[in-house]
């Protein structure tokens, strides 16, 4: 065994996607180290800890992960039962961190700054492949590894308001007055909120479960108002298929959403980019241009940016990665999760082939491996994670039977190109795909978007079309 392969395999991130990583590592008989910039597994899911997911447990687990925790006596939850975040963190990532095959190699509070080969910057070819990665961490330690598999995510690096993709103009001035992500409206945040006008920026089922949650506010608390804002001519993507989902609960969402933008409740404004923000008097005008080239100008008090999230490469800086121009994911991964060809339903299946970089290795993978593309679901990352694996430890016939199969769903298909269509994502899923939700061995897993994690009234989440 050369010195390399002794090394340990990086995996970067705690979260469902890095620790079903680590879970077929150990399987497969492979060190490794798991490096969490949080101090406790799931960090990032429990900062949206009130949300509840869409689909139920039994489809909320990997399928190395479950045959670890089977093996240990773990109580499984209800199957039909629906977790929140923080459930989700406690019953599932917490016993299966703490488990004795994974715990030694989890190091919290370690949060990656940059990512090189030993002695060898981005222009060194001879003997890269051969040479161990180099991880730098914020606080000056440095960790040697014989491969990475990022699945740091994209939560901590949100979407802008502006409609350009660059900041609206005085956006960094008023971020006193921005939420972005998924504030608890009906808890911890609520007074934030109660009493006051807040206008929602978005399309997707982030924006959705924060304007039913917001909605509830409204009929408790006297003066809360509460404005909507799309840059499309129709909400009908947002409302989503109703009963034609699979996920009743997510099926629902898009029909109580209708219900009070159809009653008055929540004021809907079609055709809208935010071109520039101000503070005035305590509050926030936002300056807003129609599709016709009208202005106007909405005060609120809160701005809430439900845009969704994109990639930071930064730490990737010095390693060869061939990513598309415009997704931001690998440049063969790119075309299968076009948002303007695709949603999450109708994506095909991929894996290690569709992850690799020129620099071998190197592979990014859950939320973060689909770049900008706002559709990603964690099934998708479950089975990434299983042929990477399976390719690291050289079974190339494992890693490239991928078994990918993804929810039959009234709101993950889309079809720009069809004007009937019109702006919804949401239609059954195009016969002869074969899609239905699940990951590797057939175990199913939850559709959860990790792009727009959802809130509703009752804190739902777990919708696959993004913002």
């Amino acid at each position: 065994m050369s010195l390399l392969n002794e090394l340990p395999v990086a995996v970067i991130g705690a979260g469902p996607v890095g620790l079903a990583a680590a879970a077929h590592l150990h399987e497969r008989g492979l060190p490794f180290v798991v490096l969490e910039a949080g101090d406790t597994a799931g960090a990032a899911v429990r900062e949206w800890g009130h949300v509840r997911l869409f689909s139920p447990w039994r489809y909320d687990i990997d399928a190395a992960a479950r045959r670890l925790l089977d093996g240990t006596g773990w109580v499984s939850p209800d199957l039909d039962a629906l977790p929140t975040g923080a459930e989700l963190a406690a019953d599932y990532l917490q016993p299966l961190a703490a488990l004795p095959a994974l715990k030694p190699h989890l190091r919290y509070r370690a949060r990656v700054e940059a990512i090189s080969r030993l002695g060898l910057d981005r222009l060194r070819t001879a003997g890269r492949d051969q040479t161990p990665f180099l991880i730098r961490l914020t606080d000056g330690r440095e960790i040697l590894a014989r491969a990475v598999i990022d699945a740091s995510g994209t939560w901590g690096t949100p979407n802008v308001l502006g409609s350009s993709g660059l900041p609206a103009r005085g956006e960094g001035a008023v971020t006193a007055f921005l939420e972005h992500a998924l504030p608890d409206v009906l808890g911890a945040d609520r007074d934030r909120f109660a009493g006051r006008h807040t206008l929602v920026v978005g399309a997707g089922h982030s924006a959705a479960n924060i304007l039913l949650s917001l909605a509830e506010l409204a009929a408790a608390e006297p003066g809360t108002e509460v404005t909507w804002a799309i840059r499309s001519a129709s909400p009908a993507r947002t409302y989503g298929g109703g009963d034609a989902d699979a996920l009743p609960a997510r099926g629902a969402l898009g029909s109580r959403l209708r219900e009070h933008v159809d009653a008055g409740r929540i004021r809907l404004l079609t055709g809208f980019s935010v071109h520039a923000l101000a503070p005035v008097d305590g509050r926030v005008a936002a300056v807003v241009r129609h599709a016709d080239g009208g202005e106007e100008s909405v005060t609120a008090d809160r701005v809430v940016a439900a845009t969704g999230f994109r990639p930071d490469h930064s730490i990737a800086a010095e390693l060869r990665l061939d990513l598309d121009p415009v997704m931001g994911a690998t440049r063969a991964l790119a075309p299968l999760i076009d948002p303007n060809e695709h949603s999450c339903g109708t994506v095909p299946p991929h894996g290690v082939d569709e992850l690799a970089h020129p620099e071998v290795g190197y592979y990014a993978v859950g939320m973060k491996s689909y770049g900008r593309a706002p559709t990603f679901l964690m099934a998708t990352g479950y089975e990434q994670v299983r042929s990477v694996v399976a390719a690291l430890a050289g079974d190339w016939e494992a890693a490239r039977d991928v078994q990918l199969e993804l929810p039959e769903t009234g709101v993950c298909n889309s079809n720009p190109a069809d004007p009937a269509a019109g702006d919804s994502c949401c239609g059954p899923a195009p016969a002869g795909k074969g899609l239905s939700t699940g990951v590797s061995g057939g175990l199913l897993a939850t559709p959860l978007n990790l792009v727009t994690l959802d809130v509703a009234p009752s804190g739902q989440t777990g919708g696959c079309c993004g913002s």
